[in-house]
């Protein structure tokens, strides 16, 4: 019986063993669940959802579960590289959505396993070009970075569905992000090209290997830009630190780029800050490194004809005139970065030393006033005309200036401005001279003067800016020249030199096209801390250029330039002019502001506790910048350099805002 048994249990597993090996592997994994569940956190599921070649350095899981579609997750695309490429070129079994957005995304992937050599400047690759050897991997990488390009704007426009249709998925974001890079690494290797005369500017036509890039007329309606760029700079290779406190971007279509320019007039300007060359020819110039934002746009009637266009259309567009662009019947925003040019120019300018030297009169300084325009000059949108103060430069308006153009309606109606100009100069000389630059610039654009850019400027000043602003807003009559000749001690020499070339700097009506004035922390009638011993003593310190020596100082009997201190008269220069008791300070608090010029005051305390009326911000008192018939008055607790602070930019917006709705016939 013990024998049967067990021949009997042996046979009937032997049976068993028969039917499960029969029935296949389904079988087997009935006896274990045949699905897991996990979990993940939220910020794990996003990363999952979201994470693709460029944020984690791995292919997205769109385009792992599209290689699985096609089966070639294993074998063709085990490895990056150009047969998993054609292999998904050629498959048939996926639709051309999924193909042509993982194509984009595999592409990335091939074009970031290729060795990028340094990039170096124009000029640079220029002097090089005679006798470098032509770079073996320049056409490997543009023809993969362009490729991207092409399948990008081929899944974008000419798939299954439209853009607007898939507007929400993360698939198109990651995919616009392939495109936006893709023409930015293509025009960058396309101005190398350039700039090193690997390829030239045929009527328009650039032709580097298979691909032909056509440059498409601007119509942005602006003035164009004749400059030549010397350097062309990713935004998004830019990293921003120090005061700046924001970046404002605008997300779109297009690659975002800063062109730095040969601007003779910057580059004069900085090489005699640095004792090396002449002063600039020209007072004023364009911003140096305007930002723009590139496409390459791709023609055909269906996808098979985009897929095979190798002559592209190049677009350059100013983002500051094109907000929108069409492609293909759909209205798609445009990219910008509207920061990341004027960070660029403030981190090379080094203003803030050269401001110090210009007070102290040290080699490096600059001796007369230089206009910035922080945009390609627009004769349709009005002037914001920013002024700074005492020992100072345009980086006191860094977050000013960003945090006001990040506002779409102000970004729409005003072109900044900002004045550079030496602080150790006496007040009435810097006014002379910013009045004539402001003049000039303005002829030079405008000469008729229809312009909406020559009317209805708004001039923002910060301290002693504000007593220029002052002065350009004001009508003088003979008060000024009368009140220094009665008041002020004055040698011989100097009241001689008043009379017959001081009359012509100290008469003046307001200037017309100002119709709105912002002063802040501005000393109207002076500080108690330039007349201190401590305001004496930097004052001596002051040195004025040599320029203004020869006109304004004291001469001495054997005709040489004498510095002038108390000994010899009247104290001429900007500390001095800030003295609450300096008659010229005195005379300006009493000149009267043009009636048609509306102006408000943002004023600093530096304590929120006590009576208004005796406070200060550290450096200007109450007193001397409150104004009597102001339009507003904005008082916020803060030091001198009020300007940068949040309360004071919200303050500026609702100004402008304000500005705009007394101006609605405006040009758009």
């Amino acid at each position: 019986m013990a024998r049967t048994g067990i021949g009997f249990i042996g046979h009937t597993t032997f049976v068993l063993i028969a039917l499960l090996t029969l029935s296949g592997c389904a079988t087997l994994r009935q006896f274990g669940p045949s699905v897991q569940v996990g979990t993940v956190t939220p910020g794990q599921y996003i990363a999952l959802k979201r994470g693709d070649i460029l944020t984690s350095g791995k292919l997205s899981a769109a385009t792992m579960e599209t290689l699985r579609v096609a089966g070639l997750d294993e074998g063709a695309c085990a490895k990056p590289g150009l047969p998993c490429i054609e292999a998904m070129e050629a498959s048939i079994v996926v639709r051309e959505e999924d193909k042509r957005s993982s194509l984009a995304e595999l592409w990335v992937q091939y074009a970031m396993t290729m060795p990028a050599p340094k990039r170096e400047s124009a000029s640079v690759a220029r002097s090089k070009a005679a006798t470098a050897q032509p770079d073996p991997t320049f056409q490997p990488r543009l023809d993969a970075w362009m490729q991207i390009a092409r399948q990008s704007y081929a899944y974008l426009f000419f798939t299954e569905r439209t853009a607007n249709q898939r507007g929400f998925e993360d698939r198109q974001t990651q995919v616009r992000d392939y495109y936006n890079l893709a023409v930015q690494e293509s025009a960058v290797l396309l101005f190398e090209a350039y700039s090193s005369k690997q390829v030239r500017n045929d009527n328009g036509r650039f032709q580097l290997g298979r691909w032909t890039f056509v440059l498409a007329p601007a119509d942005d309606g602006a003035a164009a830009d004749t400059r030549e760029p010397i350097e062309l700079v990713p935004a998004a290779s830019m990293s921003f630190t120090g005061t700046l406190r924001s970046v404002h971007r605008r997300d779109g279509f297009g690659a975002e780029l800063v062109a730095v320019m040969t601007d003779p007039a910057s580059t004069g300007l900085a090489a005699a800050a640095a004792g090396t060359a002449p002063t600039a020819e020209r007072d004023w110039s364009e911003m140096p490194s305007p930002s723009m934002t590139v496409l390459l746009r791709f023609s055909g009637k269906n996808l098979w004809e985009v897929l095979h266009d190798d002559e592209p259309e190049l677009e350059i567009h100013d983002p500051y005139q094109v907000a929108v662009v069409e492609l293909h019947g759909e209205q798609v925003p445009l990219a910008a970065n509207f920061t990341a040019g004027y960070a660029l120019w403030l981190a090379r300018s080094n203003f803030s030393r050269q401001s110090l030297r210009t007070l102290f009169g040290g080699k490096g300084g600059i001796e007369k006033p230089h206009l910035f325009m922080m945009q390609p000059y627009d004769p349709n949108r009005r002037v914001l005309l920013m002024i700074h103060g005492l020992a100072s430069s345009p980086e006191a308006w860094v977050n000013v200036a960003n945090e006001l153009m990040r506002d779409d309606e102000i970004r729409g109606d005003f072109q900044i401005w900002q004045f550079y100009y030496p602080t150790n100069m006496p007040i009435a000389l810097s006014h002379d001279e910013i009045r004539r630059i402001l003049h000039d610039t303005l002829r030079h654009f405008d000469p008729s003067g229809q312009a909406l850019a020559s009317h209805d400027m708004v001039v923002v000043a910060h301290s002693m800016g504000g007593v220029i602003s002052r002065l350009m807003v004001s009508s003088s009559g003979d008060h000024l020249v009368d009140t220094l000749l009665a008041n002020a001690q004055m040698t011989p020499a100097q009241r001689e030199l008043l009379r017959t070339k001081g009359a012509p700097v100290l008469t003046f009506l307001p200037e017309p096209e100002i119709s709105r004035v912002v002063f802040i922390a501005t000393p109207h009638r002076g500080t108690d801390v330039a007349g201190t011993r401590l305001g004496r003593w930097l004052g001596r310190f002051v040195r004025l250029p040599l320029t203004v020596l020869e006109d304004v100082a004291t001469l001495a009997n054997d005709g040489k330039v004498e510095r002038n201190d108390d000994k010899h008269g009247y104290q001429m220069n900007s500390i001095q002019n800030l003295d609450k008791d300096d008659a010229f300070v005195k005379a300006v608090a009493d000149l009267p502001i043009s009636p048609k010029v509306r102006y408000h005051s943002i004023i600093a305390r530096t304590q929120a506790e006590g009576p208004l009326e005796k406070t200060d911000d550290g450096l200007v008192p109450y007193w001397s910048s409150h104004l009597p018939d102001a339009v507003s008055e904005k008082v916020i607790v803060s030091g001198h350099s009020v300007q940068e602070a949040t309360p004071a930019i919200v303050e500026l917006r609702r100004i402008l805002h304000e500005d705009m709705e007394a101006h609605p016939l405006r040009a758009k």
